[in-house]
């Protein structure tokens, strides 16, 4: 089974963000980035797709800078077998030139299974993967919280309001990681030093024009100091008429 697992660099969830001097971007200094949490979810769902399978190979591609590689090796050090790292200067919001470019480089890749995770920390857009598997024309599936392949196909499991939904496709086919769909294995130290010599090839990268423009970058409002209005049932009246006329919620 051949699996392609496309991850991202992110910041940190508990990074102090700061806005930078163009007002547009992060100011990365001093800033930790790490591997996309819900990236490690898909991650490990190829490793244990191809341990079931009884071999295969686990390939990471990611799209970034030169620091990328950091987070493919960490890829490589949970068992992936070799990594791609589209090289590029900066990831645009806008996910179709990224999910153009991941789609270029899996076409004609022969990949059996496309995992991403349901989406990266830094954005939120939820987009890239599914504009993968549309590019690529084969079936895809969103927030997959359990997955199952065999013969051929492939069956997942969708958390929904009210129960879940079951889904089944036929091969290639591309699916997104939910949060729970299993338990990230920790890398290893024998697997951090075999990480250093799994092969990580580099491919300079140009993008296609994106579709949209961070204007303006800023901070939300403060939130105002919160006061105690009273104790016990002789705060209730105040509440109630600051419900009312301040917060406007009754």
């Amino acid at each position: 089974m051949k699996i392609a697992v496309c991850v991202k660099r992110v910041p940190d969830t508990e990074a102090r963000i700061r806005v930078g001097a163009d007002g547009k971007s992060i100011d990365e200094s001093g800033v930790k980035f790490v591997l996309n949490p819900y990236d490690e979810f898909a991650i490990e769902e190829a490793l244990r797709l191809k341990e079931q399978a009884g071999g295969g190979e686990v390939v990471v591609v990611s799209l970034g800078s030169p620091s990328a590689q950091e987070t493919i090796r960490t890829a490589l050090a949970m068992g992936a077998d070799r990594g791609v790292l589209l090289q590029t200067d900066a990831i645009p919001l806008d996910p179709l030139p990224v999910a153009r470019a991941l789609a270029d480089e899996l076409r004609g890749g022969a990949f059996d299974v496309v995992l991403f995770g349901k989406l990266a920390v830094d954005d939120s857009s939820h987009g890239t993967g599914v504009m993968v598997a549309e590019l690529l024309g084969i079936p895809s599936v969103g927030a997959v919280s359990k997955l199952a392949i065999a013969d051929g196909q492939g069956t997942a499991e969708r958390e929904i309001e009210g129960g879940v939904e079951v889904v089944t496709f036929p091969l290639p086919a591309a699916a997104t990681a939910e949060k729970g769909l299993n338990e990230p294995r920790y890398p290893a130290l024998k697997g951090i030093m075999a990480a250093k010599k799994k092969p990580l090839e580099v491919k300079p990268l140009a993008l296609t024009a994106a579709g949209l423009e961070v204007i303006d970058l800023s901070y939300p409002p403060e939130r105002k100091a919160g006061r105690i209005l009273g104790e016990g049932p002789d705060a209730v009246p105040a509440l109630v008429d600051a419900l009312r006329t301040e917060a406007k919620v009754l």
